[in-house]
Parts: C-alpha cells; structure tokens; sequence
C-alpha cells in the first residue's frame, strides 16, 4: 500500500499581508498529480487543513477542490483537525462524506474507530487523533493532569484496546496533531504550551506501523515509523531553508518497507538577506533574490532614508526590514556629539524628517511646538517642591484622605 502523508495545509493564511490562496490551490495541483502519477493508495492529512476556526469562503473553495478532485481518483483520504481548525465545522455530515472515500476524524470521542482500507496483504486500520485539548478532555477522560501527555497517552490506549480486541491484529496508521518530543519548531506554529508542558513522548504511539504527525511545519523524522510531513508551504521566514512536500510510505505485509520525500513547488521562495544598503542594491550576488520574498537587515552605521522604498526598486518582493547597525556603540557616541547643544524642537524636526524624507509641515511644527512646550512645564513642575515636586515623588503614591 502507497501511502501519502501531508499536513498543516493552513488554508487561508497570509504571509506578511500576501495572500497564499493562489499558491495553496498550486499544492492541491501537486498533490493530485502526485496521488495519480505515482499511483498512491491512501492519502492521510494530519490537521490544519484551514487556517482559522472560521475560514474565509475562498478557503474552502480550495479545500473543497482538492477532496472533490482526490474523490475522483478514488483514492481514500483521511483528514483529521489541527489546533488551528474547528473539529466541530471541519466534521460536519462526516457519516455522509464518507461513502465518497473522504473520511473526516475529527471527534476525540471516536478516536477508537478507525477507517479501514484494504491491499493485498490485507485489512489496514488508521486511526486519526484530532489535536487534544487538555482542559476539555481532562474531566470526560478522568485524566490525572492537564497536560498533552496525558490525553494522547489516553487516546493511544484507546487505539491499542480496540485493535487488540477481537478480530484485532490488523496493520494500524495513526494520524496525530502534537508536537513529539524531539521535533524542532519554527516560527509559524501556535504554541500549544498547557502549564508549561506542550511535548508528547514519541513512545506513546509505541505499536503502530507507521505515525503520521502534524502540527510541525518542518518535514522531520522522530524515527523511521513516526514522522513530520511538515506545511506543504514556508509560513515564517525561520523556514526560508525548509525543503517542503509530503511524506510517501511504503507500506507492506510487515510494517513500513520505504518512505521517500516527495518535494512540492515553491511559487515563491523566502530568503533572509543582510548588507548595507547599498552593497544589496549593487551586488550581483543579490540577483537571485530579486523575486524572492526577503527580510533585509540593514546593518549601515546611520539608517537610511527611504530604506524600504529604495530596497523595492530592485527587490519588489522585500516584507520585513530590520536594521543591525555596525559599531554601534561608537556612532552613539557620535550622535551624542552632534545633539550636545542643540534644543529639543530641533531634534524632533530632523526626525521626523529622517523618518518621512521630508521636513514637517506648518501645521505638524505647530503641534510638534505645542508638544514640545508641555512637556517642558511638565519637567518644570517635576522640579518644584512640595506637592507639584519632589516632595509628592517620595511619597506612597496613594491619594491624601482630606478630613472635613
């Protein structure tokens, strides 16, 4: 049996502003042409199918394109919900949409009922665990502490009764959405931390054949049998060096006999970049990065006008701007220099004109002025003692109680 493992599509996300609809729909296109050319069994989703509890229509215009598309094939799929999905939406009329091969486990209630698909060898079992909510299942379950341990350790015993039960012995596929002990995050999940503990060991999903997670954005693998199909797409900057894709297994009459990584198009890839402004500008090194998405750190003494504007022109595509100044700690001596002597009004006028690239208009030094004489009382009245000065900053901070 061809299995093919994916997860944490996040349907509907932006990446900085930049809408992603059009390069998800460019994954559903993958994936059903790698489910077809390479002639995969089952296709398993390891949660996080949106987004967002609530996704937009034009989400689930596309989630909606790749069962109905996957369905055609004839190929089984099983989907089960993420931290980021509402299991109850993401369900709904599950008993219906199964008869059409797309089987959606999203009920913690049900996680000891597996769909079953067969291949030559025979019956194969997946169980899909949805993301397990400690402080929801804590009481239902009777479970001793709120923690991830404990409700997937709960759920797996569930698994392992009903598959050791009569008529058990079958091959099982467990779909989980947790973070495993050992898995390296990025910058794109959302912490899932429940009184400081948010890692499950990998030995609680010790019997099955093969453990496909998700909620993990970077493709990882715990062990041979347990593995992170990671996001279809880059969703932070930290996986700019992130090969994305699905997981393709192997499975035969003894347990898993090969996984091979099927990599997925990137419309467009991330970089981080770093530079003075005007060695990104010139070098030729940077060509390959002008239709990239950057985050650009600035690392010039002084920063630079219109840094953003100027960067656009040869990189259209930068997001994030940063700046590290070089020697710093000498040109804040520098500055200090320069300001020694000079009036406050002064000051604020060259920033905002640094900030702008422009000078401040009649109205805004009029404000700047009006700003610049309250804040001056206000130190004035600091100074004075008694009840406007120094005495009232020693006392408790408490209002004084007037008798009558």
């Amino acid at each position: 049996m061809r299995i093919l493992h994916t997860s944490d599509w996040h349907l509907g996300r932006s990446f900085h502003r930049e809408g992603l609809l059009g390069h998800q729909a460019a994954f559903v296109d993958h994936l059903v042409e790698t489910v077809r050319s390479d002639r995969v069994d089952l296709v398993v989703v390891a949660g996080d199918v949106y987004d967002r509890a609530l996704p937009s229509v034009d989400a689930v215009a596309v989630a909606d394109d790749a069962l109905r598309r996957l369905a055609g094939l004839g190929v089984p799929v099983v989907l089960t919900a993420g931290n980021h999905d509402s299991a109850r939406r993401l369900g709904f009329a599950a008993d219906l949409i199964c008869a059409a091969g797309i089987h959606l486990l999203t009920d913690p209630a049900r996680v000891d009922r597996p769909v079953w698909v067969e291949d030559d060898h025979g019956p194969v079992a997946v169980y899909g665990l949805p993301y397990l909510e400690p402080d929801v299942l804590r009481e239902p379950w009777g479970l001793p502490d709120r923690s991830h341990e404990a409700v997937a350790r709960e759920a797996m015993r569930r698994v392992t009764a009903h598959r050791d039960g009569p008529g058990g012995g079958a091959r099982t596929i467990v779909l989980a959405h947790t973070w495993v002990t050992g898995g390296q995050p990025s910058d794109s999940e959302r912490d899932i931390t429940v009184g400081g503990v948010s890692q499950v060991s990998a030995d609680v999903f010790t019997g099955a054949d093969y453990v496909a997670l998700g909620h993990l954005h970077g493709r990882q693998r715990i062990s041979d049998t347990v593995r992170y199909s990671g996001s279809p797409l880059p969703y932070s900057f930290s996986e700019a060096n992130h090969t994305k894709g699905c997981w393709l297994v192997e499975l035969g009459k003894d347990g898993v006999e090969r996984v091979d990584f099927v990599a997925a198009p990137v419309p467009r890839r991330l970089a981080r970049v770093r530079g003075t402004l005007e060695e990104l500008l010139a070098s030729p090194a940077h060509t390959r990065h002008e239709d990239h998405w950057l985050q650009v750190t600035l690392t010039d003494t002084l920063r630079p006008r219109a840094a953003m504007e100027r960067l656009r022109t040869r990189f259209p595509y930068a997001l994030l701007l940063d700046f590290a100044p070089e020697g710093r700690a000498a040109a804040t001596t520098q500055w200090a220099d320069r300001l020694r002597g000079r009036s406050d009004r002064d000051i604020i006028r060259d920033f905002v004109e640094v900030v702008r690239d422009e000078p401040a208009g009649p109205d805004e030094l009029a404000l700047l002025d009006a700003a610049c004489d309250a804040c001056t009382g206000a130190r004035v009245l600091e100074a004075l003692p008694g009840e406007g000065g120094a005495d009232r900053r020693r006392g408790t901070g408490a209002p004084e109680v007037l008798a009558s």
